[in-house]
């Protein structure tokens, strides 16, 4: 069976006004499609153990059986994990990935690893924070000269987080060489560039795993 990795954020403190961590929903969801379309799915995080949560909704069914996983338990550290076996990696979003995504090697190492080899990069909302200082083994820039969809700089001033977070995902993304597509604030938007999958914001989830289902279907 193909496998694809679903990676967590381990940072729970959102600038010192509340708690955060990975958005529930744009986990549970695409976890959801990928099962469906019978791929297998495992969870890496950047610091291993549980994973802390943000934007749980108890009333959807999808995100009360993802957090019920025993594996949400126990995920495993990024810097453990061996790329070889996975198809493709979705880097779920909430506000603690610009913490810990962009620095996190263990992180880079599997979705450079998993691209060279031919498999899909994809990330939702914050998720591509983790992009952020993705190279190649030629040192270029994964998002260098593709379109990539990521939260943007408005939706950032929308949600008054624009001076809490540590950088600005949308520009920094683009001082990479990424093309940003951006659709209304809050509104799907998902990019499609080789086998870079990206989505802005959490009404992105299933149209970027969705996406990253039809390009493993077609490889």
């Amino acid at each position: 069976m193909n496998a694809i990795l679903l990676a967590l954020t381990s940072h729970d403190d959102l600038g010192g006004l509340r708690k955060t961590g990975f958005y529930v929903p744009e986990a549970a969801h695409p976890w959801r499609v990928f099962r469906d379309a019978g791929f297998a799915v495992d969870l890496v995080s950047v610091d291993g153990g549980r994973p802390p949560m943000d934007g749980f909704d108890a009333d959807d069914a999808t995100q009360r059986d993802f957090v019920n996983l025993p594996e949400l338990g126990t995920t495993r550290r990024a810097a453990e994990v061996d790329a070889v076996g996975y198809d493709a990696i979705l880097y779920v979003g909430g506000h603690g990935t610009m913490w810990d995504f962009p620095d996190d090697e263990g992180l880079t190492r599997l979705g450079r690893d998993i691209y060279e080899g031919g498999g899909v990069v994809a990330a939702v909302c914050h998720g591509p924070a983790a992009l952020v200082n993705l190279t190649l083994s030629n040192g270029k820039y994964l998002v260098d000269g593709k379109e990539v969809s990521a939260f943007t700089n408005l939706e950032e001033e929308a949600v008054g987080l624009a001076a809490v977070v540590p950088f600005l995902l949308q520009s920094s993304l683009e001082e990479r060489g990424a093309k940003h597509v951006a659709a209304a604030n809050f509104e799907s938007q998902v990019s499609v560039s080789e086998r870079l999958v990206t989505g802005q914001n959490p009404a992105s989830a299933v149209g970027v795993a969705e996406e990253v289902v039809r390009l493993l279907n077609a490889h």
